[in-house]
């Protein structure tokens, strides 16, 4: 029930972000990076992203447990959006053996000897993981189609690089993909963090007027703001053909780093709530058969140990629980027996 609870909680909270399937989405308009769902100070943001880091950790120990899901977390945004910080913060109380993340940069010459998807398909979770694309397979609907020319080192077939089709075609051919994937039980969790030309104005300064942030800043950035109104075409084209039932889109508020950390803690944990993954139960032979080693194990116990510390452990905890739910002080002094009046 109380996950229930919190599941229509968290399902309210992320449903303006979600970019509904079969819609026409002009990002300009229709979603503004600047948005804070009535979360109106860092300080007030604080504690959900904190519950939001222990609800993900709580559900990956599940979903590794149940060894029967993987998640894919795709993350897609322009320059200084805040990536690698959302990544850092929001995955922070996870164990890192069950997350990994991949980032796409320009393809190598293996990878353009295949198909474009090929170098993506090659570091999907296993189940039980979660897998973290920073950036992804829609840089070939993005960067490609702001600079058409990069066709022309993909090796492709003429038919393949028609320029008034390739885009509709990718996006099926994506759509396709993500469909299979989780028909096989790989949920796509895809997440744009939106970022205003402002705001990222203000953040390529902060680099070059910080020091120990001079090592973040590309003049080649610089050189793809220059481009803006067609980024911004291109994700709104991006968004309209391949949100789909299956794999939505999230359009996270990226102007303030902390709601955007918020946000996408948020979008994941809903997707790991809807999975649902349960810790696995033994059968009776198998509790029979632990059984049996435990009263082993017992039997090791040196003269004088307890037979089992933590059962021991568990029990006095639970006692006094219990003896506090009862009323009685637990710090109360214990008092002396009376042997009725002294005398002399």
């Amino acid at each position: 029930m109380a996950d229930e609870k919190r599941k229509q909680r968290a399902a309210e909270f992320i449903e303006p972000f979600r970019v509904k399937p079969g819609s026409k989405v002009t990002l300009a308009k229709d979603f503004d990076p600047a948005f804070r769902a009535g979360v109106n100070k860092k300080k007030d943001g604080v504690a959900l992203l904190e519950e939001g880091v222990r609800l993900l950790s709580e559900y990956q120990a599940r979903l590794a447990a149940q060894n029967t899901w993987g998640v894919l977390v795709v993350l897609q945004a322009l320059d200084a959006a805040g990536k690698d910080g959302t990544i850092r913060h929001v995955m922070s109380g996870v164990n890192p053996q069950g997350v990994a993340v991949h980032s796409f940069k320009q393809p190598s010459a293996e990878e353009l000897d295949h198909d474009f998807l090929w170098r993506y398909a090659r570091h999907l979770p296993a189940r039980g993981e979660i897998g973290i694309f920073n950036r992804s397979q829609y840089e070939e609907v993005l960067v490609v189609r702001v600079h058409p020319e990069i066709l022309d080192h993909e090796q492709l077939p003429a038919s393949a690089k028609r320029k008034r089709d390739v885009w509709q075609r990718r996006y099926r051919q994506i759509n396709d993909w993500e469909r299979y994937l989780a028909e096989n039980g790989i949920r796509v969790v895809k997440l744009f963090l939106n970022l205003s030309k402002e705001e990222q104005r203000i953040r390529f300064l902060r680099r070059l007027d910080l020091p120990d942030h001079n090592w973040k800043f590309s003049a080649a950035d610089v050189n793809e703001r220059g481009y803006w109104d067609h980024y911004q075409k291109a994700f709104s084209e991006m968004l309209t053909h391949t949100s789909t039932e299956w794999a939505p889109w999230y359009v996270i508020p990226a102007d303030r780093k902390w709601f955007a950390r918020i946000g996408a803690s948020a979008v994941l944990v809903h997707a790991l709530m809807e999975i649902n993954p349960r810790f696995p139960t033994v059968t009776k032979e198998q509790r029979e058969a632990l059984l049996e080693v435990k009263r082993d194990l017992e039997a090791q116990a040196p003269e004088g140990a307890q037979a089992d510390p933590f059962d021991h452990e568990q029990t006095a905890a639970a006692t006094a629980a219990s003896d506090g739910r009862n009323g009685h002080r637990l710090d109360a002094p214990v008092a002396a027996p009376d042997d009725g009046p002294a005398s002399g």
